[in-house]
């Protein structure tokens, strides 16, 4: 597409949770399946810097993009959907924006003006909106905007739509997701919260563009012309997007009612290629008519909350998706397993994942839950802390180090096999100073890693301050557990294997951020492949 960058908002209306990162990464997926370049951004109204302190249970997963950014989960989805990696300029807080304001301010950039809401903070808002779109290599920048309309700490946002749409005119567009609801008692859904909704935005003075309203039922007849009637758009703007058996249905359902369409439309777009979403298809037959099922369980201390897990979750489906294998998880709490339970809690699953995190809650039930893998021989998986934690179990259980831990957990371990980097050491704030982001990792030739990664090099991301104690590498190899994965410049560990188990590795790293619809990550690929092979009765393994 030639010509300017054409900014599209997504705001919600109603509640939260409608799905806003679910519709933005489909829109998205739509018109990258036309031959358009896409990206997604997301606003977050909250006043920390970045989600990188944030409580799982309040915020979900921090997702980490390949600069380091400690981000909101919906980039997760952004990248999943469109197979492109998100950054630093993806996510943007409330509390980035003042901290910048007042930096400048504190630099004199104001030349001592007044610093005020407008202009000064919506012109910063502006200027990360516009950021991406001034690389001049995206036709499209969606920007998905945190909370609902409403919110105290939205209304600067909200504000900065305002002047964006009336600064670019045709090149800016706002979609509104509002929730109809069902009422039970009289049968029918309800277009009044919405109507409220919108005319919540005409106060601010948004005008939507485009109505797309979430509901558990169809739309009876009529619908959508009486909300049009009433919103000020038109009623072929007026989408229903009904409640979905998995969000990977979600772009198809919007190609149905014509959502990018209605988009290329109302910015003026003419002369563009129907999308081509085979590989789309593909993946969903895969997904939905699996030839065969695996039972894996997922050990965390976060599990009542399943989006704390987000990315592994989705890494787990699109595995199995490549091996046309359904993939249950058992989502087993560490808190609750200990020597006694552990056997019959993990029974009849054919892989083990150990989930990462931070703080010793759940660390024993963890250990545990490795050395039944690895004593049972059930294909393991450790990410981050799970890795670590395999370390630990292999130094008490094998190796004989009753005491071995991390200084995490205990900083008098008298055999710290894991410990705090040494570059961390002095650092006293929490927030954005672990080892983030990309990092170079060589493996091993012959190892499990690099048959399932087919090379020797590979970068990965990471999330992490504490490492595998280098001065136990040797103890460990001769007992069997070996550094399969070494970073080239710091000689840190990146992965461990332990020998003559069918399929154990634990790695440093968080694979699961780099998996997408299009390219399943090959690690999980991989230990889904042993899990299927785990599921087969000895006898007919040969057959198999």
């Amino acid at each position: 597409m030639t010509g300017s960058t054409k900014y599209i908002f997504v705001t919600g209306g109603v509640t939260s949770s409608l799905g806003k990162g679910i519709i933005s990464a489909s829109l998205a997926k739509l018109l990258q399946a036309r031959g358009f370049t896409v990206t997604i951004q997301k606003l977050d109204p909250y006043i920390n810097v970045d989600p990188g302190t944030l409580n799982p249970y309040e915020h979900g997963e921090c997702f980490v993009t390949e600069d380091g950014a400690e981000t909101d989960l919906d980039l997760g989805h952004y990248e999943r959907f469109l197979d492109v990696p998100t950054s630093q300029a993806n996510n943007v807080t409330t509390g980035r924006i003042y901290q910048n304001v007042i930096n400048k301010e504190r630099r004199g950039e104001y030349l001592g003006k007044t610093v005020q809401v407008i202009p000064h903070i919506t012109d910063e808002i502006k200027r990360h909106i516009q950021a991406l779109g001034r690389k001049g290599i995206y036709d499209f920048v969606i920007t998905e905007v945190g909370g609902t309309v409403g919110d105290i700490e939205s209304l600067p946002y909200v504000e900065s739509i305002r002047q964006l749409k009336w600064e670019k005119g045709k090149d800016c567009l706002t979609i509104h997701l509002t929730l109809l609801p069902f009422l039970q008692t009289s049968g029918e859904l309800k277009t009044k919260p919405t109507q409220h909704s919108v005319k919540e935005m005409l106060s601010l003075g948004v005008q939507p563009d485009v109505l797309v309203c979430r509901t558990e039922h169809p739309m009876q007849k009529g619908m959508k012309e009486k909300i049009a009637l009433f919103c000020n758009v038109d009623a072929t703007a007026v989408i229903e997007s009904r409640d979905a058996q998995t969000i990977y249905d979600v772009p198809m359902m919007m190609q149905e009612e014509g959502l990018d369409r209605v988009v290329l439309q109302k910015l003026g777009i003419t002369g563009y290629p129907e999308a081509d979403l085979s590989a789309w298809t593909d993946f969903l037959h895969r997904y939905k008519e699996p030839k065969r099922e695996v039972h894996i369980g997922l050990v965390g201390k976060y599990v009542e909350l399943h989006d704390a897990y987000k990315s592994i979750k989705e890494a787990l489906e699109h595995a199995g998706a490549e091996n046309e294998t359904k993939v249950h998880i058992k989502w087993v709490h560490s808190e609750k397993l200990n020597a006694k339970n552990v056997a019959k809690h993990l029974a009849g699953l054919t892989g083990i994942v150990v989930a990462p995190g931070f703080g010793h809650r759940g660390i024993e039930g963890k250990i545990e839950a490795i050395k039944y893998a690895r004593e049972q021989k059930v294909p393991f998986l450790g990410i981050c802390l799970g890795m670590q934690c395999a370390v630990i179990e292999f130094g008490r259980n094998v190796l004989g180090l009753t005491d071995a831990n991390s200084t995490e957990m205990n900083a008098d371990t008298a055999h710290p096999v894991i410990a705090m980097m040494e570059e961390q050491k002095n650092v006293e704030n929490k927030g954005g100073t672990m080892r983030l982001g990309a990092y170079p990792c060589k493996l091993t030739e012959g190892s499990t890693a690099y048959a399932v990664y087919g090379r020797k090099d590979i970068s990965e991301r990471h999330r992490h301050r504490y490492e595998f104690n280098n001065s136990y590498l040797e103890d460990y190899r001769k007992a069997g557990m070996e550094a399969t994965g070494i970073n080239p410049k710091g000689k840190l560990v990146e992965i461990v294997e332990v020998k003559g188990h069918p399929w154990f590795v634990g790695v440093q790293f968080h694979p699961e951020y780099r998996s997408t619809v299009m390219k399943p990550h090959p690690l999980f690929v991989g230990f889904v492949q042993a899990a299927v092979k785990a599921a087969v009765p000895v006898g007919e393994k040969a057959e198999a």
